[in-house]
This record gives C-alpha cells, sequence and structure tokens, in this order.
C-alpha cells in the first residue's frame, strides 16, 4: 500500500522529513504559511549530511481545506500551536487516515485524542539537527532518526509501514511498542539542555563542559529518570550519563526552545516540563529542579518574550539549527 502523506508545518522538520519521503517518490502534500509562494514558484531545496537535493514541483498549499484526503498526516508543528490542530486536521482525515505528533513533551496524543476522538494517533520523536536557511531551503547538520509508535487504538502495523518508508527513504527510523515510555526518555535531554540554554543564555557545549553547569545538567536528567519510574516508565540511570557524554560529541548549538525564546516565540514549557511534573506529582514524587526551571521558564517568557521586551536576538556567532533531540 502506498500512503499519501500530508505535512502540517513544513519548517525545518517538516521540510527535511516531508521532502525525503518526498524525493524517495512518496506522494507527499506540504502546508505551508509564509513560504507558500516561494515554494510554489521555486520548490524546496534541502541542504542535507545525507545528500543535497531540490524538489522543483511540491505539492504546495496555503491552507488545509485545499489539500486532498491523507492517509498519514505528519504534525511538524510546535506543541504551542495544537489547540489549532482539530479545525486544521478535520478537513484532511479520511477514513482510515492516521495523524502522527512529530512534536517533543509528553501526554500530546491524549491531548489531541480529547480533541478528535474518532481520529487515529501515532506519535514520533525526532533527533535531528536541522534548520531553515531561508523560504523553502533548509540545511540538515546532523542526525536524523526518528522514533515512532502507536496511540491507544491506533493499528501498529500502519506505524511499521510508515517507519519502512522513511527508512527506504533513507531516515532510521525504528517503532517502539511503549510510546510515553519514548516520550520520557527524550524527556531526559530535553528537559535540562532546553531550559537551561534559555535560562543560563548559553549553549548546550558549555552547559557539559564546565564542571558546575554539568552536575547541574546530571542531576536535572536523574530527576527526569526518577519521575519516569514512577510513572511506569523506568529507565536506567546510566542514561544520564550516556547522553551528558553523547553532547559531549555534538557541534555547538542552541536548541530549539533557546532559539525560540530569542526570536519572541512561545516556548513548549506546558509539554516538556509541566506536564512531567504534573504526572510525577500524581504519583506521589516532587521534581523540585524541574518544576523550578520551569517557573524560571515561564518568568521569561511572560517578560521578555511573549511582550516583545529585549531578548529578540539570537545567541551571537552560534547557528541557529532547530534539534529535536
Amino acid at each position: 500500500m502506498a500512503f499519501r502523506y500530508g505535512v502540517i508545518g513544513t519548517g525545518a522538520l517538516g521540510g527535511f522529513y516531508g521532502g525525503m519521503l518526498a524525493r524517495a517518490g512518496r506522494e507527499v502534500h506540504f502546508l505551508l504559511r509564509s513560504d507558500y509562494d516561494h515554494v510554489r514558484r521555486l520548490g524546496l531545496r534541502v541542504d542535507s549530511v545525507l545528500g543535497d537535493f531540490h524538489l522543483d514541483r511540491v505539492r504546495a498549499y496555503p491552507e488545509t481545506g485545499l489539500m486532498p484526503e491523507c492517509d498519514i498526516l505528519l504534525v511538524c508543528l510546535k506543541t504551542t500551536s495544537n489547540p489549532l490542530l482539530p479545525e486544521l486536521l478535520r478537513p484532511l482525515l479520511g477514513a482510515g487516515g492516521v495523524v502522527l505528533l512529530l512534536q517533543n513533551g509528553l501526554e500530546v496524543e491524549e491531548d489531541l485524542q480529547d480533541r478528535l476522538p474518532a481520529a487515529a494517533i501515532a506519535g514520533g520523536l525526532a533527533f535531528v539537527c536541522c534548520h531553515k536557511v531561508g523560504p523553502g531551503h533548509v540545511r540538515h547538520l546532523d542526525y536524523g532518526a526518528l522514533t515512532l509508535g502507536a496511540h491507544g487504538r491506533t493499528d501498529p502495523e500502519i506505524v511499521r509501514l510508515v517507519a519502512a518508508d522513511f527508512r527506504a527513504a533513507g531516515v532510521q527510523a525504528e517503532c517502539t511498542p511503549d510510546l510515553a515510555a519514548a516520550r520520557w526518555r527524550k524527556l531526559v535531554w530535553n528537559v535540562p539542555f532546553n531550559g537551561l540554554t534559555v535560562v543560563m543564555d548559553t549553549t548546550t557545549d558549555r552547559l557539559v563542559r564546565h564542571e558546575a553547569s554539568r552536575r547541574l545538567v546530571r542531576e536535572i536528567m536523574l530527576e527526569v529518570i526518577h519521575g519516569a519510574g514512577r510513572c511506569g516508565a523506568p529507565l536506567p540511570e546510566a542514561l544520564a550519563d550516556e547522553m551528558i557524554e553523547q553532547t559531549l560529541r555534538m557541534t555547538p548549538y542552541a536548541p530549539s526552545m533557546k532559539l525560540d525564546y530569542d526570536h519572541g516565540r512561545p516556548m513548549e514549557i506546558e509539554t516538556i516540563y509541566s506536564r512531567p511534573v504534573q504526572a510525577a506529582a500524581r504519583s506521589g514524587l516532587d521534581l523540585p529542579r524541574i518544576s523550578s526551571l520551569e517557573w524560571q521558564l515561564r518568568f521569561l517568557q511572560d517578560f521578555r518574550g511573549d511582550r516583545g521586551l529585549p531578548g529578540g536576538e539570537s545567541t551571537p556567532g552560534i547557528p541557529e539549527p532547530r534539534v529535536e533531540t
């Protein structure tokens, strides 16, 4: 069976993964906003460590009402846009269609299921370093692996076939039987590095190369691991050291939350920080370091990002990849 794919949000993430599928010959329909005219006329360009390519003819649309029904809808928007999803997705969901949320954070599938009770939903976690260079132009710097999983009543076989499509397109993709556990595992990295780069106005390499900040990163990671275990997703404490070592080998960068903050955009505080804290609290465990980081981020968002006060410039001298890790 050949799936018809729809990409909801053709930024760096949607442009890269949707572009890889389209390059491999899959039928892919792209929803765009500001880049629509450019991509419709000039196509989509991806500069990638896996090989550069340019899609001359792109199935591009300025609104979902003009798109055809799709078998697989890849949602590549930030979770701050999720209240808009029911309106965006309803025109595109045909019989048997699946919504696949390529997003960060906890309980995002449950949220959408509440809003679209009849929808088949799956989730995905991307470990990729990419950013938009300009209109219709994405640069993929490193990584790219996907972890995909079915949610609720969704048929895992469909998710397996989607993963196979990605692998055929040159993207490393695996399936997990426990999507919630996979989300907790990713939070072990997301929680310290996204938040601390904002609060401390720094980059990932500096956090892991300085003794004091590296200790703080590790303590926050362990707190996530303890929260995961209390919530039924046991993870080994050694994972913290593995992720720190992995980060030491990475190219210096500012994670996606840091870029959002620097450019005055809303940060994904609710799904990355509030949800894990609340989930652990329901199981009788406090996560004080994560709670403290959440409160600091909320203060900074209210008085700097959302209100347009100083802080709209990006970190000097640091490249601006969107990193989903």
